[in-house]
């Protein structure tokens, strides 16, 4: 693999806006329209500011991303990024909000910012949580403060004895909606909504398709009536007044087994062996809090939810087919309230802009548990732009150093069996092990060859940002970020993983943009055609041959975007096609980063054709020695047979750094 660099000016990898250390000018406006701001004691005021303070001085990831020898990145505690507040914390501050006065008196329903939130850029999208079910507007509060960072968010509060019907909720909201877009109409309107909240979500969407609004629904309640909730309403209208109803009797009515729900959110929160005190502690926490549960579903308010839940669900469904909006559901496999799953499926085939992302291990109060970072969902399914339109750079926040070590551990594996050895050349054209010749300060553009199916890509990205803290932005096949409803090929979710890395979709555009913002890209020229390599069972041209097989290629093909319009001949033709290949053994990966090629004033091979197709042919030909010195220095390696890696890693530790050949 050859490198390419370009002008070289500094390469900073800093998240794409800057946290404002204080609020935005808008601040003082959107509080007119707030109703009331829950009020905190003088110690939680304290304890935010000092958040504030320390998350305004506070990077995303590269600062974050020290390099240790064991392929993982240096960070603090997960809190220290904002996720620090479990389940605990939610019934904490739920006791306070229905046990003040403001929140009991059956007031309206009110629109409040949480201090944890912090300040946000000026040019943060808006947020509007939309509860469910418990109606308090807290059920965000594990994710307030890494939401804050690029959103300003602000949750509905329904009152336990408020009775506005749901249209009237969605008159509320939608009168928010309407008059934010108003006030700042080239940016989106987020609209999170858990159950009964993604109802009013979808309501609202449908009668505004005119408003740019981007939906992120966790398990709607469109499903209720195929739900055992509905059938519990003529249950408990037959038990008597005085016997109040907590949601875990609900449950142990509907499912025989009390406390399961909070019992499914307290283990998924535990560690892989949690101990027996662990186990204890939060059974105690969970059985400590059943009275704020009672109060916030006494059998009236329940009664009434149930209701309500029913009357949403029949308005949102009647109107799927005016949402517009962009939508992405998320479903819990396991939750004990709706068939969420099933829902989730029908949703997304039912509205034209729309992704799912299944959770198999949750339950029904998905923000609530361990594993679900929504911050993180939002940026791997692309579903986070500032503008009409998202912007693969301008919109990218690189990867914090959980999410970072979270997927290098998944793909951890691969290091162990590969091997990689990366060679880099230094300015005085000594190759070094290493990637030490690698350009720290951007633009600098990495023109490679394909291994089969990419897989080089799994443990270089990972590298680059363990030894040079280099975030490699990969110029991706389209087919990575265009959903197929009906195509037959597998959904978006898989790739969200190569997108929170920085994958962006190749084309001109992106790669000029990736340049002006001196980032370090990653270009193949050979693309999907040269990662398939051809060397499978059969082949792209042997499928062909097959009817069935012709017709899904050309159908496949014509769903995304041509990346090599103006090409002709084999090197243009790059259909989709079906794989199929012979496992074998795995090879050892080999990288070797020739000399930088400057092209700092060589600004005439943009205008001349000719001198453009001769730095194209001494690029070409840097990439092609590198290939040669690689195919002949490895048949030198005493160690590229992977069971003389495996007897080197057993007696050295699977960390440690496998020799090769001599330089």
């Amino acid at each position: 693999m050859a490198t390419v660099g370009a002008h070289i000016i500094s390469a900073d990898l800093s998240p794409a806006y800057c946290r404002d250390p204080t609020p935005s000018s808008g601040k003082s406006k959107r509080n007119q329209i707030l109703k009331r701001r829950l009020a905190v004691s003088n110690e939680q005021a304290q304890a935010s500011t000092a958040s504030r303070s320390t998350a305004a001085t506070r990077s995303f990831a590269h600062n974050e991303l020290e390099a240790e020898t064991k392929r993982r990145v240096s960070v603090d505690e997960y809190c220290s990024e904002g996720n620090g507040k479990r389940l605990k914390d939610y019934f904490d501050e739920a006791e306070r909000m229905i046990r003040s006065s403001s929140s009991s008196d059956g007031g309206p329903p009110r629109w409040f910012s949480p201090l944890e939130c912090g300040p946000h850029s000026p040019h943060s999208p808006l947020l509007l949580f939309l509860p469910g079910i418990d109606g308090v507007g807290l059920g965000l509060i594990r994710h307030h403060q890494r939401l804050g960072k690029i959103f300003d968010v602000w949750s509905l509060h329904i009152p336990v004895k408020d009775r506005t019907s749901f249209t009237g909720l969605v008159k509320l909201i939608e009168t928010t909606v309407r008059s934010e877009n108003y006030r700042s109409p080239k940016r989106p309107i987020y609209l999170v909504g858990e159950s009964l909240g993604a109802c009013l979500a979808l309501a609202v969407a449908s009668r505004n398709p005119r408003i740019d609004l981007v939906l992120v629904l966790s398990n709607p309640a469109t499903s209720f009536s195929r739900s055992a909730l509905q059938s519990t309403i003529p249950l408990l209208e037959l038990m008597p007044s005085q016997i109040t109803l907590t949601l875990s009797s609900i449950l142990s009515l509907m499912t025989g087994n009390p406390l399961k729900m909070v019992m499914d959110n307290v283990v998924k929160g535990l560690s892989p062996q949690p101990t027996i005190e662990q186990l204890s502690q939060d059974l105690v926490t969970v059985s400590s809090y059943l009275p704020v549960l009672a109060d916030i579903l006494q059998k009236e308010t329940l009664l009434w939810k149930l209701e309500l839940l029913k009357a949403a669900s029949a308005y949102a469904n009647a109107r799927l087919h005016a949402v517009k909006a962009q939508t992405l559901v998320l479903s819990g496999g396991k939750d004990q309230l709706l068939p969420s799953q099933e829902e989730g499926q029908r949703l997304t085939s039912a509205l034209p802009k729309s992704q799912l992302r299944s959770f198999e291990d949750h339950g029904h109060f998905l923000f609530l548990e361990d594993g679900v970072d929504l911050v993180t969902i939002i940026k791997g399914a692309s579903y986070y732009r500032r503008g009409k339109s998202l912007d693969y750079i301008s919109d990218f926040m690189p990867p914090t150093a959980t999410e970072f070590n979270e997927l290098n551990e998944e793909n951890r594996w691969m290091s162990v069996l590969m091997s990689p050895v990366m060679l880099s050349t230094l300015e005085d054209g000594k190759i070094v092990r290493g990637l030490s010749g690698i350009p720290s300060e951007g633009p600098v553009l990495l023109v490679g060859y394909h291994n089969l199916m990419g897989f080089e890509v799994y443990t270089m990205v990972p590298q680059f940002l363990i030894e040079r803290k280099i975030l490699l932005r990969g110029l991706t096949h389209p087919i990575l970020f265009v959903d197929s409803k009906d195509g037959g090929l597998p959904d978006l979710g898989p790739y969200d993983k190569f997108r929170i890395m920085g994958a962006v979709p190749v084309s001109a555009v992106n790669f000029y943009k990736l340049m002006s913002s001196k980032s370090h890209a990653l270009l193949y020229p050979g693309g999907m055609r040269e990662a398939m390599h051809r060397k499978i069972v059969l082949d792209v041209d042997d499928q062909m041959k097959i009817p069935f097989m012709k017709s899904q290629i050309e159908e496949w093909t014509k769903q995304y975007i041509k990346v090599r319009t103006g090409t002709q001949g084999e090197v243009g033709n790059q259909p989709i096609h079906f794989l199929f290949y012979l496992p074998k053994f795995p090879g050892r990966f080999y990288y070797y980063f020739g000399k930088p090629i400057e092209t700092k004033g060589r600004k005439q091979e943009l205008r001349d054709k000719k001198k453009a197709h001769e730095l194209y042919l001494e690029i070409k030909s840097e990439v092609e020695n590198c290939l040669a010195y690689l195919k002949e220095k490895r048949e030198n390696d005493p160690y590229r047979n992977i069971l003389a890696r495996l007897i080197y890693q057993a007696t050295h530790g699977f960390t440690s750094q496998v020799p090769t050949f001599d330089l």
